[in-house]
């Protein structure tokens, strides 16, 4: 069936309205009316051929929240009406040991929700920025916040679980200090669930302007990282630091700031890489540099019930799609708090 979305058909050329197909749902698919997409910066940098291998015309989104419009023949766990999300796993083998672990977000054959292959046309997975989407049942998740609150839910597909993740991975807790670098659409989210987790939160940015708006995100305290004294105080203070920003940069000042055995665990991904770290500062603590990527459908949906049994949500700005071409500008620019969301209704024009 042809639905109607935002999409662009080079990476050079602006995101504009277009048609795409949609397959009927199959005995074990789920059908869902989107009422809200979040805009991701991953969005960005695929749909602009940032990163390599973006197949056109590409329709991103991987920030989904609607209703079940229709469930095939052998659904049960859902049913129409169903409030439901879906982030960035529309498939993978199933069968691998990550899939049994529920870790398909580290399957070798984990399709995303945008531009990964598919034997639907046109040929690669097309996104959120449309009307509906079809997927196997085992990756749409139940939401259980309020009707009210679904548009600020829709970040948590992506945003809220990638920053859950190493947070329950590493043991967040009482008693532990977690720093979180950058407050943008990701670490805004480090630093609710932190704080809701029960640890010291300690939030680091570059700009003395952000310090009163991560104190009310439930940072207890915040760090100028420019200021030399600030970032000294905390020396081989943290257990965990979360690294949240999408750039090079000096990672070695943060690696210091760790305790013995302690974690940096990165999850922005920026466009080129970042330089080496000082191995020194890595083997006399044995601290360790990690990575993390989004987390698996099952402790997405721990995710989304801890974040609904604790009333947090994204804090965003909802968009119309005649808007999403700006709003990329906006997010470049860091002018956004903290993430947009489109209000895909107005896809119909």
């Amino acid at each position: 069936m042809l639905v109607n979305a935002y999409g662009a058909h080079a990476g050079d050329q602006p995101l504009q309205p277009l048609q795409i197909t949609r397959r009927a749902p199959g005995a074990h698919d789920v059908q869902i009316d989107i009422a809200f997409c979040g805009i991701c910066h991953s969005d960005l940098h695929q749909v602009r051929a940032e990163w390599q291998g973006t197949q056109f015309p590409c329709v991103p989104g991987h920030e989904i929240v609607g209703r079940v419009a229709a469930v095939g023949v052998h659904v049960h766990g859902f049913r129409p009406g169903d409030l439901v999300g879906i982030g960035c796993i529309v498939d993978s083998c199933k069968h691998c040991a990550d899939c049994e672990d529920g870790l398909e977000n580290y399957c070798d054959g984990m399709i995303g929700t945008y531009n990964f292959p598919t034997p639907d046309a046109p040929g690669w997975t097309l996104g959120g920025y449309s009307q509906q989407i079809v997927v196997h049942e085992r990756y749409v998740l139940r939401i259980r916040h309020p009707e009210e609150q679904l548009a600020a839910v829709a970040p948590l597909l992506c945003a809220g679980i990638t920053t859950y993740s190493p947070l329950r991975h590493w043991n967040v807790g009482p008693g532990k200090k977690v720093g979180v670098v950058g407050i943008g659409g990701l670490g805004h989210m480090g630093i609710k669930l932190a704080h809701a987790l029960g640890a010291h939160v300690v939030a680091f940015t570059t700009s003395d302007a952000k310090r009163e708006a991560a104190l009310q995100l439930g940072a207890d305290e915040v760090v100028v990282s420019r200021n030399a004294e600030e970032m000294a105080a905390h020396a081989k203070s943290f257990d965990l630091i979360l690294n949240t920003v999408a750039a090079p940069h000096d990672l070695d000042a943060l690696l210091v700031l760790l305790k013995r055995d302690g974690t940096m665990t990165l999850v922005g991904a920026p466009a080129t890489p970042h330089d080496s770290p000082n191995v020194f500062n890595l083997i006399m603590k044995r601290r360790t540099l990690a990575g993390s990527m989004i987390g698996g459908i099952a402790e997405t949906q721990e995710m989304l019930d801890f974040c609904a049994e604790h009333g947090i949500v994204a804090d965003i700005e909802l968009v119309r799609a005649d808007q999403i071409n700006e709003s990329y500008e906006r997010m470049l620019k860091g002018d956004v708090k903290y993430r947009f969301v489109i209000d895909n209704a107005t896809l119909a024009g």
